[in-house]
C-alpha cells in the first residue's frame, strides 16, 4: 500500500510539473464534468518526449507563463497504441516502426523494437502490458504479436501467418495467462476475428468471422480485458462494442453509428478500468466516452481542437487506463499522449466547495 501511494504521489508531482506550457494555476485546471457538478476527471499533462518526465524549474515555469511559450517536442511521427502499468507507459509508432517506454521512476524514455536479429518491429499497432510490465505488440507488418520485457528487451513472439491476416489489437490478463489478439482480416477476407492464446503462446480458440451477428465482426480493431475477465472487442465496422467471456463465449453488445452521446462515429481506441468500465476514443467526436459494463454512457471527456491545447483532440487513437485510474490518450495529429486523472470524492467535494465560494 505504501509503495502504491508513493508511486501515485511521484506521478502526480511529475505530471503536474510537466503540463504543457508550465504548471496550471488551480483556477485553470480542466475538470469533467465542470463544477458545479461533481468533477470525476482532471487533465494532468501531455507526454511528448523525455522532457515530459522531468520536473520544470520555478524559473522555467515563470518564463513560460510570461512569454506564453509552449515547448514542442518531436519524439513521435504517428503514435497509435498505448498501454500503462506501475509508472511505465508504452507507445507504438507506426511510421517510426518502433515502440517507446516512458518510465516515470527513472524519468527516461526507452526505445524498443529497433535492433535485431529478433524483435524488430515493422508496423506496430496495438499494445498491451501485464502486471510484470511485459509489453505485447500486435505487429501487422510481421503478422505476429511481439513480446518484450519492461525495458524493451525482446522475449518471444506469439502467432504466425496461419493465425492472422492482419493482427492489429492485443490484450493480456494481468498475470499473463491469456493473450487476446484481434485479426482485422481485410476487405476481401473473412478472417475478422478474435484469437485466444495461453501465456505460453498456445492457441486456445478462434472466435468469430466476418458478419454483423452476435460474435461476428466487421473490421475489429481493439480488444481489452476487464478485471473480472470479461473481454471487450471494438467492432469498428459494426459501430459497436462486443463483450465475451474469458474463453470467447458471446455475452452482450452495445452501440450504433450516430452523432449523439453514447453513439459511435469513428471509434479508434478501447480500454477498461479497475471497475470494469469501458473507455472508447472517437475520432469524429474528438473525445473519449466512458461506459459502464452494461453499455450505459457515464461521461464523455474532451472536445475538438484546432490548436494543441489540454483536453482538446484532433485525431485521438489508442487509450489506456492504469491501475491507479490515470487515463492515457494518443493524439496522432498533435503527437502527444494526454494524461487524465480520476478525482477522488473528497478532492471533488473540496473543489465544489471552493467553486461555490467564488461564484
Amino acid at each position: 500500500m505504501l509503495f502504491r501511494l508513493s508511486l501515485t504521489l511521484a506521478l502526480l508531482g511529475l505530471l503536474a510539473a510537466c503540463t504543457t506550457g508550465g504548471v496550471k494555476e488551480k483556477a485553470e485546471r480542466l475538470y469533467w464534468p465542470k463544477p458545479p457538478e461533481q468533477p470525476r476527471f482532471v487533465f494532468e499533462a501531455s507526454l511528448r518526449s523525455e522532457k515530459s518526465l522531468k520536473p520544470t524549474s520555478a524559473a522555467d515555469r515563470l518564463r513560460y507563463r510570461i512569454s506564453g511559450y509552449v515547448e514542442k517536442d518531436e519524439l513521435f511521427m504517428k503514435p497509435f497504441g498505448v498501454a500503462a502499468h506501475n509508472g511505465s507507459v508504452a507507445v507504438t509508432d507506426t511510421v517510426l516502426r518502433r515502440g517507446f517506454i516512458f518510465n516515470f521512476w527513472r524519468q527516461k524514455v526507452y526505445t524498443f523494437g529497433v535492433v535485431g536479429p529478433e524483435g524488430v518491429l515493422v508496423k506496430p499497432m496495438g499494445v498491451a502490458m501485464d502486471a510484470q510490465q511485459n509489453i505485447y505488440v500486435a505487429d501487422t507488418g510481421v503478422g505476429r504479436v511481439m513480446i518484450y520485457d519492461a525495458l524493451g528487451m525482446y522475449l518471444r513472439a506469439v502467432g504466425d501467418a496461419e493465425d492472422f491476416d492482419r493482427p492489429v489489437g492485443v490484450a493480456v490478463t494481468a498475470d499473463g495467462s491469456r493473450i487476446y489478439v484481434i485479426d482485422a482480416g481485410g476487405i476481401d477476407s473473412q478472417r475478422h476475428r478474435l484469437v485466444i492464446y495461453d501465456g505460453e503462446g498456445r492457441r486456445l480458440a478462434i472466435v468469430g468471422k466476418r458478419g454483423a451477428g452476435e460474435g461476428e465482426f466487421n473490421l475489429p480493431t481493439h480488444v481489452a480485458v476487464a478485471p473480472d475477465g470479461t473481454v471487450y472487442v471494438l467492432d469498428s465496422g459494426n459501430f459497436r462494442i462486443q463483450a465475451f467471456s474469458p474463453d470467447g463465449r458471446f455475452l452482450r453488445s452495445w452501440g450504433k453509428v450516430g452523432r449523439n452521446f453514447g453513439d459511435l462515429a469513428r471509434p479508434r481506441g478501447l480500454a477498461t478500468d479497475g471497475e470494469g468500465n469501458v473507455y472508447v476514443t472517437d475520432a469524429a467526436f474528438r473525445n473519449f466516452q466512458i461506459f459502464n459494463p452494461r453499455g450505459q454512457l457515464l461521461l464523455s471527456i474532451g472536445e475538438e481542437g484546432l490548436e494543441d491545447k489540454p483536453g482538446q483532440f484532433a485525431l485521438p487513437a489508442g487509450i489506456a487506463v492504469d491501475e491507479r485510474g490515470f487515463v492515457y490518450v494518443v493524439d496522432q495529429l498533435f503527437l502527444k499522449i494526454d494524461v487524465f486523472r480520476r478525482v477522488p470524492e473528497q478532492e471533488a467535494l473540496s473543489i465544489m466547495a471552493t467553486e461555490a465560494v467564488f461564484r
